[in-house]
């Protein structure tokens, strides 16, 4: 392969993009809620210290998604069935740090071991297989993108209803418990919502890349500010533009989208950790 291949498979279409991009107007809808989503609940993520646990909630997704397919389920249900499990596990039996982390790395080869298991007995199309790794967010139809819409409106009411003990019990723990915030409840019922996150971005951006719009996002928010307000808006900003950029790029040329979103995510933690750096010597030098 040389360059002109290269950029014909990156740019290839460009002349006709505008009926690319009316094909895939869902795509677009759905990039823009899962960014924006996935960036707001990505900053309890962090708060929470709980980057692994979407990884590890990602796996039991992406085995329920792949056990569907082999019963001739539909594949989100299956996922959202695998996530919610993988939440409520992590979320009872995980209280502290060390144990979390402990039944999350037992729950990820599982849950892996489980999906190739499944996938090696479906005997469907390969292209179901490989999208539950990688995600089709190119071919997003009605039913996929109402799915997307109506659980992410469930997760934005359930964040607000408990916007602020959640952020107290992720900030300060102990002090939470010591005012009779009910930390145990309130760790649950957000899991169980990040299981939901979880479950729609598996089936559209893949098992395998889900931190790019969950985690990379708030992470590089939290390095430019650290206001209550501030943080959760740059993060989902920095989560549209990820995936809704990505697909905008994907669309011109033969290339899966994934790569774009994963790679736009990048380069905004980076730019953001430079500035982040940068206020931070200039602190210094003013100290």
């Amino acid at each position: 392969m040389n360059w002109s291949d290269i950029v014909n498979a990156m740019f290839g279409g460009a002349s006709d993009y505008g009926e690319i991009l009316a094909l895939v107007q869902n795509s677009v809808w759905a990039g823009a809620v899962l960014g924006l989503v996935g960036g707001l609940i990505g900053v309890f993520v962090m708060q929470r210290d709980m980057a692994f646990a979407v990884h590890g909630i990602s796996e039991l997704s992406f085995a329920g998604a792949a056990a569907a397919l082999l019963v001739g389920v539909d594949a989100v249900t299956g996922s959202i069935v695998g996530s919610l499990i993988a939440a409520a596990v992590i979320g009872l039996l995980g209280a502290r740090a060390r144990e979390r982390n402990s039944i999350i790395g037992v729950l990820m080869p599982f849950g892996l071991g489980l999906g190739i298991l499944f996938l090696s007995l479906y005997q469907g199309r390969s292209a179901n297989r490989f999208s539950l790794l990688t995600g089709q967010i190119v071919t997003v139809q009605n039913a996929q993108l109402g799915w997307l819409i109506v659980i992410s409106v469930i997760v934005l009411i359930g964040l607000l209803l408990m916007w602020r003990p959640l952020r107290f019990d992720s900030l300060d723990p102990q002090a939470a418990a010591a005012r009779g915030v009910p930390v145990r409840a309130i760790s649950l019922a957000f899991m169980l919502l990040l299981g939901l996150v979880v479950a729609v971005a598996v089936h559209i951006i893949g098992a395998l890349l889900v931190l790019a719009l969950v985690v990379t996002p708030a992470a590089a928010a939290m390095r430019v500010s650290a206001g209550p307000v501030a943080v959760p808006l740059l993060a989902a900003a920095f989560g549209f533009v990820s995936a809704v950029g990505g697909i905008l790029l994907a669309v011109m040329g033969e290339l899966p989208v994934s790569p774009y979103i994963t790679t736009i995510s990048f380069v905004i933690y980076l730019v953001c950790r430079g500035v982040g750096a940068r206020r931070d010597r200039v602190t210094r030098s003013a100290a």
